[in-house]
């Protein structure tokens, strides 16, 4: 009896012992993890190319990206980011990047990795002949087919050795042939057309064919006229002939000087010789312009201006950039259900880029569809012709677009210190040298259905969540241009009126509304948002 319960005792332990390593074994606490890789990032819509065993991120950013003032967007393994000691939010917390900044990843377990962000300047991809004369006479630009006319009168002694004055895109070069064209001092025969190949920064180039036309004998047309930048409307079936022509609001017509070609030797005006670009009148009643044939036979035209009851500048031309609602160069995207009314445009990026549409592609692959998201047709720089080369000029019409509306001289500058939260404004030229925040309080715009407003912002443009840009008597969104440096974020329920013109990222969170246009150097992105072209 003893004998058993010695060895009951015994099982009895062993029982114990084997419980216990049990029970040590079931153990499922876990080591804390080791990651801390940044796995994606982008700066203004530009993807970086992340060097994993370097710990380096390289971002080619847009020529002309200010760069004080950034926010990335990043995915990490790691359990948080800082940059030095400020905590980073992915799509929120900005940084200076004029000179590397570097991250640090922590990972669960306390371990660090660090990685170095460095930003280098994208090669520009435009491509334009923006002005061009022979020998004084002003050639007449058809930016859409690549084409530059130069009528010259019937006493011109020869086509040969011709001397160009000319403006291109900047960074590129510009071509006849092999020989390189200097503007001002390069020589070319023009006894038929002669094509200029202009090559962009990025390598991309484009063709514009230039002919000269010599008059007849007795030819003695004004072919083109402007005042101001503000092309005539020329009739010629009258006698005399007439040229009317209506400038900005607050032009001052006393001394303006006219932009004209002419088939004929001589224009005058009275007993003046007028030279196009020069010559100045005044047009606070019509002007009469007598125009000289090489047979001394005339014609008469007469000019008569009209100023615009409009308040504010000019209009911004978007060229045929203004054929879209959205247009960006380095990608499209959407996620939610998204409202876009208009057309869509991607170049030079490819249809890859545009992402979140589900696109049908039409059976002439010169555009594509996306049913129940974009009421129009989307457009990607590789489908088929016609589509690659309106693409390169809307995108170069867009940069254009932007230069023209950050030349404009201010009438008013750093309004509310960069908030114009609450405000009414008037139309006009407002700037800043740095961001622009409109918070929930909103801001009017207060003018009739044909003034301009133009807002040059130096930085970002932030519009806060739920803020409402109110257009009040009259004023309309096709007449309001914000020119933005930086990038522009359109805040969750934002109701924002106006056509944006930016050098990087356009995003728009959700349920954003915007009743304009989305124009963006580098990426569009919307989350459940409508976005209508205006009227």
């Amino acid at each position: 009896m003893n004998k058993c319960k010695g060895y009951s005792k015994r099982w009895f332990l062993v029982v114990l012992l084997v419980a216990f390593v049990a029970g040590c074994g079931s153990n499922n606490s876990a080591a804390p993890s080791s990651a801390k890789a940044i796995t994606a990032y982008s700066l203004a819509g530009v993807a970086g190319t992340i060097d994993e065993t370097a710990k380096t991120i390289s971002v080619a950013i847009p020529i002309g990206t200010n760069k004080t003032a950034l926010i990335a967007t990043f995915t990490t393994s790691g359990a948080s980011v800082k940059v030095g000691t400020t905590l980073q939010t992915s799509g929120t917390t900005t940084n200076n990047f004029t000179n590397a900044v570097v991250y640090t990843i922590t990972a669960a377990d306390g371990t660090t990795a660090a990685y170095t962000v460095t930003l280098t300047t994208a090669l520009s991809s435009a491509k334009a002949i923006t002005s061009y004369s022979l020998a004084g006479f002003t050639g007449t630009i058809n930016r859409t087919a690549k084409t530059i006319s130069v009528n010259m009168p019937y006493s011109t002694p020869t086509v040969t050795a011709l001397i160009a004055t000319f403006t291109a895109s900047p960074g590129a070069i510009v071509t006849v042939g092999t020989t390189t064209q200097t503007s001002g001092a390069t020589p070319n025969n023009f006894p038929g057309p002669v094509d200029y190949t202009i090559t962009a920064a990025d390598g991309s180039s484009v063709i514009y064919t230039v002919t000269v036309i010599v008059a007849a004998v007795d030819d003695k047309a004004i072919t083109a006229y402007s005042l101001k930048g503000v092309a005539g409307t020329i009739i010629e079936g009258t006698d005399p002939k007439t040229i009317a022509v209506t400038v900005p609001f607050g032009t001052n017509v006393t001394t303006l000087a006219a932009t004209f070609s002419t088939t004929g030797e001589i224009v005058t005006v009275g007993t003046t010789t007028q030279i196009s670009g020069t010559t100045t009148n005044s047009f606070s009643s019509p002007v009469t312009y007598t125009v000289t044939a090489n047979n001394s036979t005339t014609a008469t035209y007469i000019v008569t201006v009209a100023v615009a009851t409009a308040l504010g500048p000019a209009p911004v031309d978007l060229g045929t950039a203004g054929n879209y609602v959205i247009l960006a160069k380095t990608g499209v995207s959407t996620s939610g259900t998204t409202a876009v009314t208009g057309d869509i445009g991607l170049s030079p990026a490819a249809a890859t880029y545009i992402t979140g549409f589900s696109l049908i592609a039409d059976s002439t692959n010169v555009f594509s569809t996306s049913p129940g998201l974009v009421t129009g047709q989307i457009f990607a720089a590789d489908y088929a012709v016609p589509t690659p080369a309106n693409l390169t000029t809307a995108v170069s019409d867009m940069e254009t677009a932007f230069t023209d509306a950050a030349g404009r001289a201010p009438d008013v500058t750093e309004l509310g210190a960069g908030d114009i939260s609450g405000m009414t404004l008037a139309p006009g030229t407002y700037k800043w040298g740095t961001g622009l925040l409109i918070t929930s309080a909103g801001v009017t715009l207060s003018g009739g259905a044909n003034d301009v407003w133009i807002f040059q912002i130096a930085q970002n443009l932030t519009v806060n969540n739920s803020a409402i840009i109110t257009l009040s008597g009259g004023a309309q969104a096709k007449n309001i241009f914000w020119q933005v440096a930086g990038q522009a974020t359109l805040g969750t329920a934002a109701d924002f009126k106006g056509i944006i013109l930016s050098q990087t990222l356009i995003s728009l969170n959700t349920g954003a509304v915007m009743n304009g246009r989305a124009l963006a150097q580098t990426a569009v992105t919307l989350n459940a948002t409508a976005i209508t072209q205006p009227n």
